[in-house]
């Protein structure tokens, strides 16, 4: 197995790569790459990115983005006084995240997720979104997004978010 971590791996889903294999140790998350990741991108609901094993279809770890929005009620206080004052305003959500047990944990969910926030600053810089908003599945998720600098949203527990000013400035 070659797992090369590039941009070049991480590619939009495609009928083609391989979603059967996956298996990440979590049901939900198997499932949903399995049964409903393609359903979504068809729909225009999210937009799965896959890591493929180098020469192969085979999907090694993955993440989701898609718009939302965000209650200006939830943001801090600090950062609601340098925004519009809009009840909601755009942010892009990392739905999902997920590795598939046979890859080692040695830095793969840190690079996707830098490749999701490389992918939503981007897509920000076209159609606005002032963060990058996740819903952190259990405390270990929890504490991986906060080991970022994400922040909680001050009314949902679990639920984090990184400025997209922060996330400029990470890209320079």
């Amino acid at each position: 197995m070659t797992l090369i971590l590039a941009p070049d791996y991480i590619v939009p889903l495609q009928k083609g790569h391989d979603r059967d294999t996956f298996d990440c140790g979590n049901e939900e998350l198997n499932r949903y790459l399995k049964r409903q990741a393609r359903q979504d991108a068809d729909k225009f609901a999210a937009t799965p990115f896959v890591l493929v094993e180098a020469d192969t279809s085979i999907i090694r770890a993955y993440y989701t983005l898609s718009s939302s929005l965000a209650p200006l009620a939830e943001l801090p206080a600090e950062l609601v006084k340098k925004l519009p004052r809009y009840q909601h305003l755009p942010v892009t959500l990392l739905g999902r995240l997920a590795r598939d047990k046979t890859i080692p944990n040695k830095g793969v969910g840190e690079y996707l997720l830098i490749d999701a926030l490389r992918r939503s600053l981007e897509g920000a810089q076209e159609i606005a979104a002032m963060a990058v908003v996740v819903d952190a599945k259990n405390p270990d998720a929890e504490r991986f997004y906060r080991h970022f600098n994400f922040l909680p949203l001050q009314r949902t527990p679990h639920r984090l978010f990184l400025p997209m000013r922060q996330i400029a400035q990470l890209f320079g």
